[in-house]
């Protein structure tokens, strides 16, 4: 690789560490190559779609004029795994919030738990949670939620292609999942407890593709630098 290649175009495969943001797995890519290609500062570089500080695996970057292609990349299907952990509920529902209620799980069976990922096929109307990045009023979802401020958050329409459950050992239920752009799996998460008769949050993510693109082909910054 050249300097011209990433300043050209390139699509780098990153496997996003546990407690990273996404801004700072593009940030070390970035710095990374300045130093070894000795690239201007200000030269595009830019990611596929945001995964949060809790959630692992694959985080599409962009560089040079393939920046370009980063609406089209956003706009695939999405496939994730991980963990739903019922029986309880937090304020953003995963694990960075406390839990805020508890629920019964004594009733939930393997037959249940099967039948209702029926519930959540095909196209359904998804509320984001109050802890997102959405925007609302010109502030944060996240902002108002810290803040205490109670907002009405609209449903959204996205469509969930597969829902596999991969492993139950209650309270846990591993999942795996393929969705369209825009679908929260937390949300996901927290509805599927309800609709158990329950109450449930997310206690583990990994997005596994974008379209073709597949997190087997992904290194970890560290090792990208």
């Amino acid at each position: 690789m050249t300097a011209e290649d990433f300043l050209e175009g390139q699509i780098l495969l990153i496997d996003k560490p546990l407690t990273w943001s996404s801004f700072q797995a593009v940030n070390k890519v970035k710095y990374g190559l300045i130093r070894k290609y000795q690239l201007p500062k200000k030269f595009k570089i830019g990611h596929a779609g945001t995964l949060d500080p809790l959630a692992t695996g694959l985080l599409i970057i962009c560089t040079g004029k393939f920046t370009k292609k980063i609406t089209e990349i956003q706009a695939q299907a999405k496939e994730y795994t991980g963990t739903i952990t019922v029986g309880s509920t937090t304020p953003s529902y995963d694990l960075e919030t406390q839990v805020d209620a508890t629920f019964p799980t004594e009733h939930i069976t393997e037959a249940l738990i099967l039948e209702t990922t029926k519930q959540f096929l095909g196209e359904i109307d998804q509320k984001p949670p109050v802890f997102s990045a959405i925007k609302k009023d010109g502030k944060r979802l996240y902002e108002h939620a810290r803040a205490g401020e109670e907002v009405e958050i609209a449903f959204r329409k996205t469509t969930i292609h597969e829902f596999e459950i991969t492993r139950i050992a209650l309270p846990e239920i591993d999942f795996r999942v393929k969705c369209s752009k825009g679908t929260y799996i937390r949300s996901l998460a927290y509805d599927f407890g309800m609709a158990l008769n329950s109450g449930g949050h997310l206690t583990a993510l990994r997005r596994t593709k974008i379209g073709d693109y597949d997190v087997i082909n992904g290194v970890s910054p560290e090792d990208f630098e």
